[in-house]
């Protein structure tokens, strides 16, 4: 959002979907009278398990859940197309700026979590060559045997596993360029051939979708997580991290309890002994972000500091 918030807000999704969605997403949209998207999938949740309740082989469950599917499709279509078409789309000062802000935490040995789906994180990573970031991914060998007889090596395409141990990027939600083959997680990236958005817009394409959490509440975002072994790689690191998390463009909304458990179980209050979370300092952006803050603090068992994100200038503004 401090990037461009015409591109990432709910708003600017809404009317790119709104153009291209059928009629039964637009009246959904309409009769629960939001643009967020997330509080329509958990509405749409919720009359499915009422609906399964009742009777679970009712058809009228079956076309809710289609719907919710639909939506989610929808969604992923849009942030897509409104997305920034390549990295060099991103002024270098602008792109610069993040990877400093970035790198302060990575040179001290600190970990980046990430709720956002898009690019704009790993486009700033490969772009400054922040050389100690490490999302898990990698590649392996396939001709050991060639190799030793003098043949020209040839490597897998880049899944996640290989550096797993050292990792120190996670994306909690997934994101554009991750994908599930269903025997492991694959991490598009860049050839001669197209840039990275081009190849997932091929994925797409052939109703290949990237990994992607938007179920609606906070327990069903953890159902989610919880059945896909990266994401719940990652969200195991959130819940063990040591010493102090900032955060920045994060409101721990309504939807966001999941977040707010792992933080209390990596807080645990009765140890005095590393490693352990000791205290979180929360960005805000407006007097109503501090209001909202201050109203949920009880709910986080490490100490609480608001901090102004502005003042980080997270993109040179």
């Amino acid at each position: 959002m401090s990037y461009d918030a015409s591109i990432f807000s709910y708003k600017s999704l809404y009317e790119s979907l709104s153009k291209n969605a059928d009629d039964l997403t637009k009246k959904l949209f309409d009769v629960v009278k939001t643009k967020n998207f997330e509080l329509i999938m958990r509405q749409l949740k919720t009359t499915s398990e009422i609906l399964d309740a009742i009777d679970e082989n009712t058809a009228l469950g079956d076309k809710v859940r289609s719907a919710s599917e639909s939506i989610r499709t929808h969604l992923l279509h849009s942030i897509q197309e409104l997305h920034p078409e390549h990295v060099f789309k991103i002024p270098e000062e602008k792109s610069q700026k993040c990877a400093s802000v970035l790198n302060d935490f990575l040179q001290e040995g600190g970990h980046i979590f990430t709720t956002n789906y898009d690019l704009l994180l790993y486009w700033v990573l490969m772009r400054q060559n922040i050389q100690n970031h490490n999302d898990g991914f990698g590649k392996s060998l396939e001709n050991p045997q060639e190799v030793g007889l003098g043949e020209d090596p040839e490597y897998s395409h880049l899944y996640w596993g290989p550096n797993a141990e050292g990792q120190n990027v996670h994306y909690l939600h997934g994101a554009l360029h991750l994908f599930d083959s269903g025997v492991e997680i694959i991490k598009e990236q860049y050839s001669w051939e197209a840039n990275l958005l081009e190849k997932i817009s091929a994925r797409l394409d052939k109703g290949e979708y990237p990994i992607f959490v938007t179920a609606g509440d906070g327990s069903q975002k953890l159902e989610h997580i919880r059945h896909n072994s990266y994401l719940s790689t990652c969200y195991d690191r959130l819940c063990n991290i040591d010493g102090y998390l900032v955060t920045f463009g994060f409101n721990f909304g309504a939807y966001d309890e999941h977040i707010i458990e792992a933080l209390n179980r990596a807080a645990h209050a009765e140890s005095k002994m590393p490693p352990k979370l000791w205290g979180i300092y929360i960005g805000t952006y407006s007097a109503e972000d501090i209001d909202h803050i201050r109203s949920i603090e009880h709910k986080f068992h490490a100490k609480i500091r608001i901090v102004n994100s502005q003042t980080a200038s997270f993109w040179g503004d």
